[in-house]
């Protein structure tokens, strides 16, 4: 059944100095799609901004563009709203065999923003390769189906990698956490990704949040805290794209809420811009999921 979920997110910096003119990219509003309704919401920015413009961006995600031109001490971004995510269906694997996979891409013409084509090679963040690409060829065997090669690299990362949350930072690169074997679940998506392009599976990274209360009798997931993330692979034309976390080595399902979907994390991050500073900065990110009874 449908689950409607109350969500508040709150982003904020603080400068050691107050900071100069900025601008700032948001991506916090989460979209309304088949499996998803955002029922109520909006982003606030706090102080109010001198220039703000609504829009989307290339992959559809909902983008809020803004700007501070007289000098400030402390921002905060938030989202506050009411979304409804209905369960996938995920009946019985009918996608493609694997190696029947690049004949389903060739005929795939459209280079819009659902098209494979854009999620294949290397991006800002994720360049297939090295240790990560003789892990993803180790599980890849004949007659697989696409669908069931995706699961099968996320349940061996799941597997094989630890969720530690100090590991890494937002700039760690896929091939350190990998070699560390310890991350948390955007160093899982960027392995997962890198993985799967390695084998030509078109992948790319959804921004989003996970439920902070599970059901009765079920454990809390990792990454429940804060924003969440996990990947989207394309297993031919009749299936199209599904999702996967890979952190907690399920399907995406009602739990987890979408905010932006791009190649990975530098098309969807929450926050990004530029500002005029000096010294140093704090900053805070704080989430919560509630569902609605």
């Amino acid at each position: 059944m449908p689950v409607i979920y109350d969500i508040t997110l709150e982003i904020g910096y603080r400068y050691e100095r107050a900071a100069g003119s900025s601008r700032t990219l948001l991506r916090m509003l989460p979209p309304t799609r088949v499996d998803q309704q955002l029922l109520s919401g909006a982003v606030t920015v706090s102080p109010p901004p001198d220039f703000r413009l609504d829009r989307t961006d290339f992959f559809g995600n909902a983008m809020t563009e803004i700007a501070h031109t007289a000098p400030v001490q402390e921002t905060k971004f938030r989202f506050q709203g009411r979304v409804r995510r209905s369960p996938n269906i995920n009946p019985m694997d009918l996608s493609c065999p694997y190696d029947r996979l690049p004949s389903d891409l060739a005929a795939t013409r459209s280079i819009d923003a659902l098209s494979p084509h854009h999620f294949l090679g290397r991006s800002d963040r994720v360049t297939p390769g090295g240790d990560i690409a003789d892990f993803a060829q180790s599980i890849a065997e004949p007659g697989m189906t696409t669908r069931a090669l995706v699961q099968a690299v996320s349940s061996r990362l799941h597997s094989e990698m630890a969720f530690d949350p100090v590991a890494t930072e937002v700039t760690t690169a896929p091939d350190e956490a990998f070699r560390a074997r310890r991350g948390v679940c955007q160093d899982f998506s960027h392995i997962a990704i890198s993985a799967l392009r390695t084998l030509g599976i078109p992948a790319g990274y959804v921004s989003g949040f996970l439920r902070t209360l599970p059901p009765p009798g079920q454990e809390r997931l990792e990454g429940a805290d804060a924003m969440h993330a996990w990947v989207r692979a394309w297993c031919g034309a009749e299936t199209g794209w599904v999702e996967i976390d890979p952190t907690n080595a399920i399907w995406a399902e009602e739990d987890h809420i979408v905010v932006a979907v791009g190649r990975d994390y530098a098309d969807v991050a929450p926050v990004k811009g530029s500002l005029r500073a000096t010294g140093g900065q704090k900053s805070t990110h704080s989430v919560d999921v509630v569902p609605v009874d």
